[in-house]
């Protein structure tokens, strides 16, 4: 299945303009908040309209503005999960679930009862979504959702409603019952960690528009842009002056670099994973800074110490984030070396 998207949008003060084709099994957009990744859902799935162009699923033409073809919703055979699922408060679980289903009244009994079985509500059928957890709520949606048997699934910040405890958990049972789905599904998100855990193919938005498309796993390695490498995660980037085909001078960190790959004259930016930096051995070696800690900050598993050139005046930091070596040690109880290294294969050149 195939999914081809070229659409404009006007908004006061702010206009969509999306590209993208897709073929493949879950493709995440991926971008910052207010940037046009939930429109973009709604104009596929048929609730917004775009001004122009063009929606294709499949070979079924659901939108196109030259030949005023607009499908409606219920015509284009789409699920959609709002992010707060968007469930009938005043319909019980089996009355949600079977809400789309033309069945025989039998059939449809044994359908929604399939259903529960399936996403674990057994005894929830006859209550309300105000009774059910931010889990179990969840689960009703999907169940609703699936038993449309839609050709597409469009997940709208799918775990933005539930807290920590739960987010884990319910991505696991998203991810079980999407093995079994055969359609497409498209992911948007502002967390790099559901896209990098759900979705083979990739698209970052910014500002309305599409900055980049492509496989995952490949834009988290080498992500091109440098607004594509903060949205990936990326703490550490600097504006550079290239020395050579190979050497820079990483501005903000006053540290000349040298890089695996030719320098590009595009290139504008370098930047290097906070986990990918890696403490200097011996003095004088390659890529390496002489260091004082400004600051920490510990997490459950790893610390985080914010570094600066201990031979410049420089003020910009770099963040180096570092394995704890048991559960109770401290950011603070940590001896640092006295310089780090950024190696060369990992840094990332941008533009």
């Amino acid at each position: 299945m195939s999914l081809e998207v070229n659409i404009k949008k006007k908004f006061k003060g702010f206009s969509l303009d999306v590209s993208f084709y897709h073929e493949g099994r879950c493709m995440g957009i991926l971008g910052a908040s207010g940037c046009g990744k939930s429109m973009t859902l709604k104009c596929i799935a048929g609730i917004e309209k775009a001004d122009e162009g063009k929606i294709v699923l499949d070979d079924k033409v659901l939108f196109d503005s030259s030949l005023k073809i607009n499908q409606k919703p219920q015509q284009r055979k789409i699920g959609y999960l709002f992010q707060n699922y968007a469930l009938f408060p005043n319909m019980t679980v089996n009355d949600n679930i079977g809400v789309s289903l033309r069945l025989p009244q039998e059939a449809k009994r044994v359908c929604i009862q399939e259903f529960l079985e399936r996403f674990q509500l057994n005894g929830l059928g006859n209550r309300y979504p105000s009774e059910l957890s931010g889990g179990q709520q969840q689960r009703v949606a999907l169940a609703r959702l699936l038993a449309y048997y839609p050709d597409m699934i469009l997940l709208d910040e799918p775990f933005s409603a539930l807290d920590s405890s739960l987010r884990d958990s319910l991505q696991q049972e998203l991810l079980n019952i999407l093995e079994d789905y055969k359609g497409d599904v498209i992911l948007v998100s502002h967390s790099r960690d559901e896209i990098y855990k759900f979705c083979d193919r990739l698209s970052i938005m910014t500002s309305g528009k599409q900055l980049l498309n492509g496989n995952t796993k490949d834009i988290f390695i080498n992500p091109i842009h440098m607004e594509a490498a903060r949205l990936t995660g990326c703490k550490n980037i600097s504006p550079i002056k290239k020395i050579g085909d190979n050497e820079l001078m990483a501005l903000d960190w006053d540290i000349k670099l040298k890089t695996s790959v030719p320098i590009g004259n595009q290139i504008r930016y370098v930047g290097i994973r906070a986990h990918s930096i890696q403490p200097s051995l011996i003095s004088e070696e390659e890529n390496s800074m002489p260091i004082y800690c400004k600051g920490y900050t510990e997490s459950i598993f790893e610390n985080e110490y914010m570094l600066h050139n201990k031979l410049s005046a420089q003020k910009k930091e770099l963040w180096w984030k570092v394995a704890k070596q048991n559960k109770g040690s401290s950011a603070k109880d940590r001896t640092l070396p006295d310089a780090i290294t950024l190696p060369k294969e990992e840094l990332m050149l941008l533009v």
